[in-house]
C-alpha cells in the first residue's frame, strides 16, 4: 500500500491526474511482477549457495549484510553514488571469486579476499607496481597472492592475504636462499691456491 500511495504521490506532484482503473491495475501488475522477480532471484542465489560448506556459505552471507549497510547509508544519502557504486560493484567481485575459489577447490574454505580497483593498490602496497605486472598466482610481498581480474562495473584485482604461516614460510625460504648464495666479494677458499716457491 505504501507503494501506491507514493506512486500517487508522485503522480500528482508531477501534474498529473489520477490513473484509470485499467491504469491502476495495469501499474499494480508491473510493481508484483518487479517484487516477485526479486523474491525469486533472491531464493535461486541462496539456492545455488547450497552447493557449499557453512564457511563458504558465512562469507557469502556476509558480503550480503555487507551490501544492505551500503544500500542502507545510500537511502540516507550517507554517501555519494560514486561510493556507493564502487562499493557495490566491489562486493559483487569478491562473490563472484568466492563462488569461483570454492568451486574449483571443492573445499569448504575460502582466504581472506581483497579487491582493489586500478586507482586503489596503495590500500595494499606502500610502492604499488602498474596493474598489468600482476601475474594470476604470483605471491607480492609475502603477502597476497593475485587472484586475477573480475570486471564487475570496473575492473577489480583480486588478492588473498597469506594466513601467517604461509608469510613465515616464505620469509624462511627467502633468507635461506640467501645465505646459500655467496656474495660478489667473498671467495671460496678451496679456489684459493698458494703461489708456489720458485727453489733455486
Amino acid at each position: 500500500m505504501r507503494r501506491h500511495k507514493k506512486i500517487a504521490i508522485l503522480w500528482a506532484a508531477a501534474g498529473h491526474q489520477m490513473p484509470t482503473r485499467k491504469a491502476r491495475f495495469i501499474l499494480a501488475f508491473i510493481l508484483v511482477l518487479g517484487a516477485s522477480v526479486c523474491v525469486l532471484a533472491k531464493q535461486d542465489s541462496r539456492a545455488s549457495e547450497d552447493e557449499f560448506g557453512p564457511v563458504v556459505r558465512a562469507y557469502l552471507g556476509y558480503l550480503r549484510n555487507e551490501q544492505e549497510v551500503v544500500d542502507d547509508r545510500a537511502s540516507r544519502r550517507e554517501i555519494s553514488s560514486s561510493y556507493y557504486r564502487r562499493n557495490s560493484n566491489r562486493i559483487r567481485a569478491l562473490r563472484q571469486m568466492a563462488v569461483r575459489l570454492a568451486r574449483e577447490s571443492h573445499n569448504d574454505y575460502l582466504p581472506e579476499l581483497e579487491a582493489v580497483a586500478g586507482n586503489e593498490f596503495t590500500l595494499l602496497f606502500e610502492r604499488p607496481r602498474p596493474a598489468a605486472s600482476f601475474r594470476a598466482g604470483e605471491v607480492v610481498n609475502n603477502t597476497f597472492r593475485f587472484l586475477g581480474t573480475v570486471r564487475s562495473g570496473e575492473v577489480f584485482y583480486l588478492f588473498a592475504r597469506l594466513d601467517p604461516y604461509e608469510q613465515a614460510e616464505l620469509v624462511q625460504k627467502a633468507s635461506a636462499s640467501v645465505k646459500k648464495e655467496p656474495a660478489s666479494g667473498d671467495v671460496d677458499p678451496k679456489m684459493v691456491t698458494r703461489s708456489r716457491r720458485a727453489v733455486p
